[in-house]
């Protein structure tokens, strides 16, 4: 795929790695859905993604966990930017816990709650995206690519029930996908990365940073930019489908 004049939908793409996928794809000239619940923060990446070099720029705030906001928004994008090549499947949030806890001879249980919410978003989210999207490229007659974004915690994080089984589920849509779509011309692939300097590893100590860099065999975290490099790789090679590709220095959990 040339990405220049191409159409790249971006969920979670206010801040973080979603935005830093955005940039890095402005700067390369393509045309821009970014996605997410932060309207502020929209605004924002819209403006910078224009100065990046993005040649258009249209913001939608709504819940991806929601059927009739997905649909509707899909609907949209090649109304307004003109087409649909591409979808990176990146909105994600965290409710860690391990399932269950004693602490002061009381037990405690991973709520549903926390369960569900990450459910909803992680996977199911992108189960509607991925869905609308290949619909609206399949009925426009466009091929293109569609990118997961999953974690090296689909292998089974301590903490993550829920965050661990939405990453492994989004990994395997990503290799149904690619063939059940590949008779449309359209690819499917996922990312997993490892621990990345992000707004989601911020709020974490620092001495628990140190822990976890020890174990990193490069000695240090990723940067968003090279999860970027590595969606801009998998939309740009037309050859590269069904495949799940690793972005953690050499860890592995």
């Amino acid at each position: 795929m040339d990405l220049s004049q191409s159409v790249i939908a971006i969920t979670g793409a206010a801040q973080g790695l979603g935005l830093a996928m955005a940039q890095y794809l402005a700067d390369k000239h393509a045309k821009l859905a970014l996605i997410d619940l932060n309207p502020e923060k929209l605004a924002e990446a819209k403006q910078t993604c224009l100065h990046a070099g993005s040649p258009q720029v249209e913001t939608y705030e709504i819940n991806v966990a929601d059927e009739k906001q997905v649909e509707d928004l899909f609907a949209d994008i090649p109304k307004t930017l003109g087409g649909l090549n591409g979808l990176i499947n990146n909105a994600g949030i965290l409710r860690d816990g391990l399932l269950i806890r004693q602490k002061d001879g009381e037990i405690q249980k991973l709520s549903l709650s926390h369960w569900q919410s990450v459910i909803d978003v992680n996977l199911t989210g992108v189960f509607l995206c991925g869905r609308e999207c290949a619909y609206q490229m399949i009925n426009h007659q466009q091929q293109g690519c569609i990118i997961n974004i999953s974690s090296i915690s689909r292998s089974g994080n301590m903490g993550q029930s829920n965050y661990s089984a939405a990453k492994a589920g989004v990994a395997s849509l990503a290799t149904v996908w690619s063939k059940e779509l590949a008779p449309h011309g359209i690819r499917c692939n996922a990312i997993a990365p490892g621990f990345i300097e992000s707004d989601m590893t911020a709020s974490i100590r620092p001495e628990i940073i140190e822990k976890m860099k020890k174990g990193i065999p490069m000695g240090r975290m990723g940067q968003a930019q090279e999860i970027a490099h590595t969606v801009a790789f998998l939309l740009e090679n037309d050859y590269m489908s069904g495949r799940i590709v690793e972005v953690d220095g050499g860890l592995r959990l």
